[in-house]
Formats: C-alpha cells, structure tokens, sequence
C-alpha cells in the first residue's frame, strides 16, 4: 500500500508515514524527475489538489495513489492574514519568503496594532489522487500568536504559536507532541477512513 508524496521533503514523507501506519510513503521524484508546479489556487485545498494532480499526470501510471498536503496560518487580529499566503507572507512580489523574514513581518504587524497576541489557527489540506478519483481532508489546530518568539523546535510560525490548553509555543514542545495535535495528523486522521476503502 504506496502513497506517492507531491513533494521532494524526505522528512515530511517520514513524518506522514509514521502518521498512516500500514501506508509506505515514498517522495514522487524517486519514482519520476522533479517538475515545476505553479501553486495558484484559491484556497488550501485547491492548491494541495493542484500539486497531486501535476505528480499524478507526470507519473502516467493510472495504479498510482498520489498524496500532497497545502497548510497555512491564519491571524484574527490580521483580519486572517497571512492564510494560503503564509510561506511568501514577506515577500513583495509573491516569491517565496523564508521562515525569518516571515515571522519579523507577522510580530511586526501585532506590535504595529499595540498587540501581544491575538487569536489564530493553522489549517492543513490532504489532497488525494487516485485512479477512483479525487478526494481532499482538513485539519485545524487553534490557539494564539503571541509577538514574541519562543522556543527553538519546530519551523516556520511555530515559535509564536500557542495551541489552545497548552501554555508553550510549538516551538518550544516536543517533536512527538507537536505530531499529536498537529493540523497536518488531524488532517491525515480525517482521510484515513477514505485510504482504508481505496486500499481494501
């Protein structure tokens, strides 16, 4: 039972596999070369279904059962901001941002409205493409941005984010129990049910 990834991210097909036992998870450029995929969709979900559906074609093999995520943060105070934005947040012109120059942006803009913190949550999107169709799940994880950073775990907006009940950032728990509550497993929990009747 072999999901393909949409990504070339090693770590992240090891983190999805320990998530979906029984599932091998291997990244699509060991079964085919790297491509270039626009990710211009509307929301999370279209553009984890847009990188599934590129990986799948690309491939050519109608047996394949590809699987690509798209996940982001979304601030209340913000006005929702930075949403499917929130890997280029800083960057001017649409290119790609880096982990940094995101987080500076995000706490300056809290501190510019006289904020410490504000209300927010992480949204993940799993994206299915198979030969019986096309099929995506959500996950959330909902807590607070707080304008100063702490702890050193973890990438992108998890040294800000405080998930709801617990009084760390993500940046600054466990790898284990940041896997356990993360928007990324809630997602993937919600589409287990779905692989168990592809794969029966």
């Amino acid at each position: 039972m072999e999901l393909i990834l949409a990504s070339g991210n090693h770590h992240k097909a090891i983190e999805i596999a320990g998530i979906l036992r029984g599932y091998s998870v291997v990244c699509y450029n060991e079964r085919a070369e790297p491509i270039e995929i626009e990710e211009n969709g509307a929301s999370y979900a279209q553009n984890a279904m847009i990188k599934a559906r590129a990986v799948f074609e690309h491939i050519g093999d109608q047996n394949a059962a590809v699987i690509s995520d798209d996940s982001g943060i979304s601030v209340e105070a913000l006005g929702g901001e930075p949403n499917i934005r929130s890997a280029r947040y800083a960057a001017a012109r649409g290119e790609r941002s880096n982990d940094e120059a995101n987080l500076i942006k995000l706490t300056g803009e809290l501190k510019r409205r006289g904020l410490s913190a504000s209300r927010a949550f992480y949204t993940a999107a799993i994206a299915l493409k198979c030969g019986a169709g096309e099929f995506t799940a959500h996950g959330w994880l909902h807590g607070s941005v707080i304008a100063e950073r702490r702890g050193a775990n973890g990438f992108g907006y998890d040294p800000i984010f405080v998930p709801e009940t617990f009084d760390r950032t993500l940046g600054e728990l466990s790898a284990e129990i940041k896997a356990g509550i993360s928007h990324r497993f809630r997602a993937l929990t919600n589409i287990t049910p779905l692989l168990s009747v592809i794969f029966r």
